[in-house]
């Protein structure tokens, strides 16, 4: 994530036009083809004229577009946004995400760089923010905290607080796990009802996640706007898609992460497509090839319920949005919006029908009126891929440009930036690979036995606020006299925030060495009596980091951590960090006789 995330920041400088015009297109303008002959002209940011035989300013670019379509940006309509999830998205057409969680505070930050003008290096994204559940209910497992909702009469203030943070819409956890073989707490009916209630008196939407078809009846009931996942625990009745449509709600299936939970990857074949795969960084790819795990516990699945329910809601004329649930197992952003798409159209949707579920249905359901359709007025981004996805919607996959905001994507520099980090050797192992310590800090300096010495790391370079110090202190472990101390404070700007101390096996930093002679970390730990992390960066894992936690309490103790917590074997350690966070606020501790054996 560090070295990868440098690179994108010099690399994918947007090629910004003062105005383009596109000729011999076929123009899908988000809900149907228009004439043969039709020319679109982009003047800065927003489209400013379509039609035949546009007169060209002075200046103006012009792309010839024969054999080739140009649609409106996808748009994502369920996807979870965290570190470069969203440059991931747009490189692959995807120019809007609609986030179902994320941090609040990190999606504020987007926000605010939205409003300030075009953001041509990512997806633009609108987001729920925290979630509506029930203490201990999903939402509350991935270590970010967040508030919780016990009962309606929480559910007006509950909501003020979603909107103060900047919520776009309401999402609402409807869902007790038990489709999975789980159990988990959940909100009830009545306080479903109440929170979607205090959501339209501040006309607000109100989506709801649901697991099964009872909950879907039932958050229609209490009068949800949209669903936002369809089922596989059961067919749908004969009079369900008939319900949708009388409640005048729309639907996002997420048939990706349903075919995920039955225990197919959708992702798997996906990113072996020669139109992708370049575009595919390490950390994608991992999470393509994946699927959620059975459940010993539970009970039948079936991903035809799914495509069922999906053939009856289009039978109603239900609106239905192409959205991934990325990037949950067998998924992952920008890419798995063209799977998305082909398994709608699997499902009985046609191709058109599938490619207005992923540009201007979704624009017209959140209420996002200058996106989704090429139009006058509207926003310039803009998809133009080779051949005929109307007739077939894989030709979304046949990228031949992308444009945000009316400013050009290179990406090309993006897929050389996966090139380029895939093909950096592995160091062979360092000749100081068997010294009985990497670092005991007791000449005063922050050296190691091989590789680089240690280094302050921080979370700015992913948008974060933490600050911090790492410097060697009087007191080490086993009766030695120096440490390596580490303190700050950690800022709640993003919620995977950190500041630690890196250290990397090979001279360059980041460059991966093969450790695997070795099979475990072992440290001395001493500190405020927090929990700590160890992050350690592996070439095989992509540029996210394997995280381990200890508490440094206020004595000296041995932490010891096997390459197995860590799920790497050693053999492409690219970095170790010991770091602070993400709980955010002041920490300091300690670590001494940092060693692998």
């Amino acid at each position: 994530m560090l070295i990868r995330a440098l690179a994108l920041l010099l690399l994918l400088a947007p090629s910004l036009q003062a105005g383009v015009l596109f000729r011999n297109a076929r123009v899908f303008d988000g809900e149907s083809l228009l004439p043969a002959g039709t020319e679109v002209l982009v003047d800065g940011t927003k489209i400013v004229a379509v039609g035949k035989t546009l007169e060209i300013p002075a200046g103006t670019q012009v792309v010839d577009a024969g054999g080739k379509t140009l649609m409106p940006g996808l748009i994502d309509a369920h996807s979870h946004a965290f570190g470069e999830a969203l440059t991931d998205a747009l490189m692959l057409g995807v120019t809007t995400e609609l986030d179902q969680f994320t941090s609040a505070a990190l999606a504020q930050t987007w926000r605010k760089a939205q409003a300030a003008g075009n953001v041509s290096d990512r997806a633009d994204i609108f987001s729920a923010g925290t979630l509506v559940t029930a203490p201990g209910g999903h939402g509350t497992e991935y270590g970010m905290p967040i508030e919780t909702i016990k009962s309606p009469r929480e559910a007006v203030a509950f909501v003020d607080a979603r909107i103060a943070e900047g919520s776009d819409w309401i999402k609402i956890v409807y869902d007790d796990g038990s489709a999975y073989g789980m159990k988990m707490p959940t909100v009830d009916k009545a306080t479903m009802r109440a929170v979607i209630d205090a959501a339209h008196a501040r006309k607000k939407l109100a989506v709801v996640h649901i697991g099964t078809l009872a909950a879907a009846r039932d958050a229609l009931d209490a009068g949800a706007d949209g669903l936002v996942h369809l089922f596989v625990d059961k067919a749908p009745d004969a009079a369900f898609g008939a319900y949708v449509a009388k409640k005048k709600a729309f639907v996002i299936p997420t048939l990706s992460v349903l075919q995920s939970v039955t225990g197919v990857s959708p992702g798997a074949k996906l990113q072996e497509d020669p139109r992708l795969r370049p575009f595919v960084n390490a950390t994608a790819s991992r999470s393509l090839g994946g699927a959620f795990p059975r459940n010993a516990k539970q009970p039948p699945v079936s991903y035809a319920a799914a495509e069922e329910t999906v053939r009856q809601l289009l039978k109603s004329g239900v609106p239905m949005l192409a959205g991934t649930d990325a990037p949950n197992p067998g998924t992952s952003h920008g890419i798995s919006m063209h799977g998305e798409l082909e398994l709608l159209v699997r499902a009985g949707l046609s191709p058109v029908q599938a490619l207005r579920a992923g540009t201007s249905v979704p624009a017209k359901a959140f209420r996002l009126t200058d996106r989704g359709r090429i139009a006058r007025g509207m926003r310039a981004d803009l998809l133009l891929v080779d051949g005929d996805p109307t007739a077939d919607v894989t030709a979304t996959r046949a990228i031949a440009g992308i444009w945000k905001g009316g400013a050009a994507v290179d990406r090309n520099a993006y897929a050389k930036s996966i090139r380029d980090s895939a093909s950096v050797p592995i160091a062979a192992p360092s000749a100081g690979l068997d010294a009985r310590v990497l670092s005991d800090f007791e000449d005063g300096s922050l050296r190691a036995a091989f590789g680089t010495q240690w280094l302050p790391t921080a979370d700015d370079i992913a948008g974060g606020n933490s600050t911090g110090a790492i410097e060697v202190a009087d007191g080490g472990g086993a009766a030695t006299s120096k440490s390596l101390r580490i303190r700050g404070t950690i800022d709640a700007a993003i919620p995977y925030a950190w500041y630690g101390a890196m250290w990397s096996p090979a001279a360059v930093p980041m460059q991966p060495a093969d450790l695997s002679s070795k099979k475990e970390l072992r440290f001395l730990a001493k500190g405020d009596g927090k929990t700590y992390r160890v992050m350690v960066f592996a070439r095989s894992k992509g540029m996210m980091p394997m995280i381990a936690t200890f508490v440094a309490g206020p004595e000296w103790q041995e932490v010891v951590m096997p390459w197995s917590a860590f799920t790497i074997d050693g053999r492409d350690v690219m970095a170790i960090i010991f770091a602070g966070g993400p709980e955010p606020g002041p920490f300091a501790f300690q670590v001494d006789e940092v060693a692998l054996r």
